[in-house]
């Protein structure tokens, strides 16, 4: 029997309050809401979301530490800045667009300028208590799930001023969740370095920092031999740092008012700009800026009054007017460095001049590439496009984009049918990928593979040139997926390490098994979860996916539609990274023999 179509009128039409707009709708307020096993979970964003606005009370002049504490599933963050006026407290953490960052005198430098931060939290919280302290008075108020259930006025005049929040992620949205300390630590990490001076303590720990952006390099470099010391300069409005290591291409980490930047901006470019030219005026020469640049690793952060980002996820900064004075600020105080360190200066030009003739020794193996792809199509071959394009400054949903790097012609099919033509391509791999470790730039150009992917990507040159805000391996979930996974990513590290620290490339999570009967359905993807299934469904069916060829269109298109899927790589940091790849991708050792049977072999009774 057909079911009745539901007639379309003015019943059909619901109104949500805000709060319950951010239960219903959670990814467009904190991203993917995960289990807490990925450092992009929705449970850290919240913790990000209160730390925010004890680190504007510090920019601002007040308070020089903040204490955070977990319990269990529990998390508390107590600041000593100014406090929230008293009256306004429930306001603040309850009440959409309503906060103290659109008072530029009260807040000068500050990001968090739509007001929904800590009301998110409260939304998203099954308990959420705020405390705020001032002159020996406070205002107390708790919640669940959004809804106030109490609020009390009360003194403490030994208490300093400031704002105590305390939340538990609700476990209807956050089902099976876990903090993982290593995720906590990291971030806490990252404050320190943005901003020297300031002290987090947690749970017995201290994160602080003295130098600043030079921290983080060094903590980001690790043991990885760099061409000479950082460079550290900082004033008032302006921090970078920049050294050269002996990988290939440019990496930076920006900010704005303590903001991660993810994908630049004109802050990076001017600083990038600034740097060359310096270089050259100290060096009298103009060499290019891919050889100043090439193995470039660098960190720059800016204070700006109303800073102007391109998107709401505030990932780049748009604001022009900053230009000028940082393309300006950077080449002097480059220049001064290189003559008051000649040794420096020698080392840095001599990295330069190898750039340099490196890249002339590639021109004409870059050339017979070129003249090689125009004789095979005029188009990339394996690549099925979408329409818009992320380095189309007219494209309305330009984040939205997404390509697919998948195992084989059966599953690209499958994800063609499936996708959305105007955001989503699929370039279908030939089969396993080049193994680049320890391989010059050269081989790019030599394997028609990896240079056919770096054309559709568009980062031959740099990430400006990045046509997708997503790139995605979609490989089976067998050894030779797995296999073809790591070659894919040690090649991105390799070669375009900066495209896997701004987090663009992401791994697609394929149901393992179908348990389904007669009126529902249910994807797994785990074993425990196959069973669970199978448990609760009458006279189920199970169907174990060996590859992703075997999955429909149909059923591809609930598994690409959204995010909830895609997991971010992660790097902790590049000298990791190094270790990392010499392990498992380098040449055969005893450790990874004696690794592989440990861990990646079988008993056979």
């Amino acid at each position: 029997m057909a079911r009745a179509k539901k007639a379309y009128d003015e019943a059909s039409i619901q109104t949500l309050d805000a709060l319950e707009h951010i239960r219903l709708r959670t990814g467009m307020y904190i991203g993917r809401v995960g289990d807490g096993s990925n450092p992009a979970d929705g449970i850290y964003v919240m913790l990000k979301e209160v730390l925010d606005n004890s680190i504007d009370e510090f920019i601002m002049g007040h308070g020089r530490r903040i204490e955070i504490k977990r319990y269990g599933p529990e998390l508390s963050v107590r600041d000593f800045g100014r406090g929230i006026p008293l009256g306004k407290v429930v306001d603040c953490v309850s009440k959409i667009n309503t906060g103290g960052k659109y008072n530029n005198e009260v807040f000068q430098f500050s990001v968090g300028l739509n007001g929904i931060g800590n009301k998110a939290v409260n939304a998203l919280s099954s308990e959420f208590e705020v405390i705020s302290y001032r002159g020996g008075k406070l205002k107390r108020a708790l919640f669940v799930r959004g809804r106030k259930k109490k609020e009390a006025d009360g003194s403490d005049p030994k208490a300093p001023d400031g704002t105590f929040v305390r939340f538990i992620p609700d476990p209807e949205i956050f089902r099976d969740y876990e903090w993982r300390e290593e995720h906590i630590a990291d971030r806490l990490r990252y404050y320190a370095f943005l901003n020297s001076g300031l002290t987090l303590a947690y749970n017995g720990e201290k994160f602080s920092s003295r130098d600043g952006l030079a921290d983080l390099l060094t903590h980001e470099i690790g043991s990885e031999p760099t061409a000479y010391d950082v460079v550290h300069h900082r004033e008032d409005r302006l921090e970078f740092a920049f050294t050269h290591t002996h990988t290939y291409g440019e990496t930076y980490f920006s900010f704005v008012n303590g903001q991660y930047t993810n994908d630049g901006g004109t802050h990076q470019s001017a600083f990038r700009e600034g740097l060359l030219k310096g270089v050259n005026e100290f060096a009298r020469n103009s060499f290019a800026g891919e050889d100043v640049r090439d193995g470039l690793i660098g960190a720059v952060a800016i204070k700006l009054q109303d800073p102007v980002f391109e998107s709401q996820t505030k990932n780049k900064l748009g604001s022009t007017e900053v230009r000028s004075w940082i393309v300006n600020a950077v080449r002097d105080q480059v220049v001064l460095w290189l003559h008051k360190n000649p040794e420096g200066a020698e080392q840095l030009l001599a990295k330069v001049k190898s750039n340099e003739r490196v890249r002339k020794e590639l021109s004409a193996i870059k050339k017979e590439a070129r003249e090689r792809a125009k004789k095979v199509a005029i188009r990339i071959p394996k690549l099925i496009d979408c329409k818009i394009h992320l380095n189309d400054p007219k494209g309305k949903r330009r984040d939205d984009t997404t390509i697919f790097l998948t195992e084989g012609d059966s599953a690209g099919g499958a994800m063609i049918q499936a996708r959305d033509v105007l955001t989503q391509a699929i370039y279908s791999l030939k089969g396993k990928p080049l193994n680049t470790h320890g391989l010059g730039r050269e081989a790019v150009y030599k394997n028609e593979e990896l240079y056919n992917i770096m054309r559709a990507l568009g980062i031959e040159d740099s990430l400006d040139g990045l046509r997708y805000n997503r790139v995605v391996i979609a490989t089976d979930a067998d050894v030779d997926g797995m296999h073809i996974r790591n070659l894919l990513l040690t090649y991105f590290l390799r070669y375009f390490e900066e495209l896997v620290l701004k987090r663009h490339v992401f791994i697609l999570e394929t149901p393992l098994y179908r348990v389904r009967n007669r009126s529902e359905t249910v994807y797994c993807y785990s074993e425990a979860e196959r069973d669970a299934a199978a448990a609760r469904l009458r006279n189920p069916e199970i169907t174990r996916f060996k590859g992703l060829g075997e999955i429909s269109p149909g059923e591809f298109k609930q598994f690409i539609a959204t995010d909830d899927r895609l997991v971010p790589v992660i790097v902790g940091s590049m000298g990791a990274v190094a270790k990392a790849l010499d392990f498992y991708m380098g040449k055969n050792t005893p450790a990874r023999k004696d690794y592989i049977i440990q861990n990646l072999i079988a008993d056979i009774a």
